[in-house]
């Protein structure tokens, strides 16, 4: 049995944790990260016959029944994944039942999963049945794109044009948009629920007046959704105030999808 901290999910998993810190996207214990995992991935970390506890998941997902995540725990800093994953992370699997959690490696302080595991793994089943090769389900609190949803109209529509006009990029990394949802309850069912329909229909949702929800095929492409977001939203703020004498057109930014050959959000450019 190898050391679990060698693994490259594990490693990668704590770099991507550690630069969203860095970032100052996941300030105290805000934002959870999830990591879908293959039994074949993890077998030789762990014996996965060996569960060291069961908790009660507070919900079910028979669909995910029997898969691996490896999780942030609730109540863990981000800051400090990087010196005790073995506190902080969790390798765990959803049992037959579909309503417990089998806990293998991991929250050696008697810790458990994120309190959003419902939104995460519902967000999982979401885009699994979009594309199969999904793995990665990122929550954090980017500062730019939270205060954005303080100024700029809510409509999924309005928030994606005017990410998209920010910077050429923008369209290229995320054609599908931005979902949106109000202000909720977040560690709800109600919110996970809501989320996971969301992301049906696109990889990055936006909570009003909390975060975003982003998610993959891996750890780098569900990172530099959020992070290219990010950026726009950044521009956009430096800028609302300011006199517009220019933008990029629809007709650009339909010349930089059929350049790429992107399918677009339908409806949302004019």
């Amino acid at each position: 049995m190898h050391d679990i901290l060698t693994a490259p999910f594990l490693v990668e998993l704590v770099r991507t944790a550690t630069n969203m810190y860095q970032h100052g996207w996941d300030e105290r214990n805000g934002g959870n990260i999830s990591l879908l995992l293959e039994e074949e991935q993890v077998r030789d970390y762990v014996d996965v016959t060996h569960v060291l506890r069961t908790i009660p998941a507070g919900f079910t997902a028979p669909d995910l029944a029997g898969r691996y995540f490896l999780v942030t725990g609730t109540g863990k800093y981000f800051k400090n994944i990087q010196y005790y994953p073995a506190e902080n992370l969790g390798l765990i699997r959803l049992a037959q039942d579909d309503s417990t959690v089998e806990v293998l490696w991991g929250f050696s302080d008697g810790g458990r999963f994120t309190s959003e595991l419902p939104a995460h793994l519902m967000s999982h089943s979401a885009r699994l049945a979009v594309d199969p090769a999904n793995r990665v389900v990122l929550h954090c609190h980017p500062n730019n794109l939270l205060a954005m949803t303080f100024v700029h109209d809510l409509d999924e529509r309005a928030f994606t044009r005017t990410l998209w006009q920010m910077c050429t990029e923008c369209i290229m990394v995320f054609p599908d948009g931005v979902n949106v949802l109000p202000w909720m309850l977040c560690g709800t069912a109600e919110i996970g629920q809501a989320t996971a329909e969301k992301m049906k229909t696109a990889r990055l949702v936006v909570w009003a007046q909390h975060g975003i929800y982003g998610a993959g095929a891996n750890l780098d492409e569900a990172f530099g959704l959020i992070e290219t977001a990010e950026k726009a939203a950044e521009v956009y703020l430096k800028i609302a105030r300011l006199p517009w004498k220019q933008t990029i057109p629809d007709v650009g930014l339909r010349q930089v999808a059929n350049h790429l050959g992107l399918t677009v959000r339908k409806g949302f450019l004019d």
